[in-house]
């Protein structure tokens, strides 16, 4: 029988999946910066940040409060709820996870709590953090904080800091 998101969580593993995570977000990472030029911004991101931006679908009221979600206050409410579930360990890397993404760079602190997270939870938990980290990327973008290769970059830098943290101190098996 397969171990299943819910299977016992004290046993702990390692392995090429979290590699993979490490080496997937690296080249995210390097293929977002890649086109980054110090002196102007490229017309396909200008493009795709006037099309996120530019567009008044949701009031700005409604679209920060998704956007704070990318914030650093995130790390300790996200290891604060592990806890009041008795989920220790997964606290222990939220916490981890997120104060090294957030010193890394700020904008990929989110992803890397989601990918920490992701085998501790369900089908419906793992939904719903992917759902959260695009809407919070396209929230960053919608009110100006970002770029959209800030986003992209971000997000591959928090999914390799994830991975590390996971090949560190382990997942669910």
């Amino acid at each position: 029988m397969s171990a299943s998101p819910m299977a016992d969580r004290r046993t702990v593993v390692r392995g090429g999946a979290d590699v993979v995570l490490v080496l997937l977000g690296c080249g995210v990472l390097l293929l977002a910066a890649w086109p980054v030029d110090a002196g102007r911004v490229p017309g396909a991101e200008a493009a795709a940040f006037r099309v996120v931006n530019g567009t008044t679908v949701l009031p700005f009221v409604v679209v920060w409060p998704v956007m704070q979600l990318g914030n650093v206050a995130v790390v300790p409410v996200s290891a604060f709820v592990a806890a009041a579930f008795r989920r220790w360990r997964l606290a222990a890397e939220l916490l981890v996870a997120g104060a090294l993404t957030y010193f890394a760079a700020k904008v990929a602190t989110l992803t890397a709590l989601a990918a920490v997270a992701w085998p501790w939870l369900g089908r419906r938990g793992r939904m719903a953090v992917v759902a959260v980290v695009v809407l919070v990327c396209l929230a960053r973008v919608y009110v100006g904080a970002h770029l959209p290769l800030d986003v992209i970059g971000g997000a591959g830098l928090g999914l390799a800091v994830a991975g590390l943290v996971r090949l560190a101190l382990g997942r669910p098996a």
